[in-house]
């Protein structure tokens, strides 16, 4: 399935939601859920290549953005410019900054302003919220 094909296929309620995404992953997106630390497939993905979102198909990360937070999710240091949209998240006791795709507004986890390269970001991401696209 092409972007254009994935774009065409976004769901305009939740009912719509809950039926392409199925529970588990309805839960993350479109619930603002959290996978289990060190239980995401993609938390050790190692090849080059871009992630999109699980949702709509949208490019968000560059596997070069990617690094080792030891946190347990997938960590970037930067989303594709226009791809993510930020939302103060004061949810669970915390001021956090929520992560959305900018294209489906899909949950996709946390940016946190501790990451160790010189942008300072760790965007927090749950494995499950994204696709893999390994480079040719």
């Amino acid at each position: 399935m092409n972007e254009d094909q994935e774009l065409q296929d976004i769901p305009t309620d939740e009912t719509g939601w809950k039926e392409k995404l199925g529970p588990e992953l309805y839960e993350v997106l479109r619930g603002h859920g959290t996978e289990a630390p060190f239980t995401g497939a993609l938390l050790k993905e190692k090849r080059d290549g871009t992630y999109r979102c699980a949702a709509c198909g949208q490019k968000l990360f560059a596997s070069d953005a990617k690094f080792d937070s030891g946190t347990g999710w997938p960590s970037f240091d930067q989303a594709i410019p226009g791809s993510v949209e930020m939302i103060d998240d004061n949810s669970m006791g915390m001021q956090r900054t929520e992560v959305r795709c900018s294209r489906c507004h899909s949950h996709l986890g946390h940016e946190f302003n501790d990451g160790p390269t010189p942008t300072g970001a760790r965007f927090c991401m749950n494995s499950i919220a994204l696709k893999f696209d390994e480079k040719k």
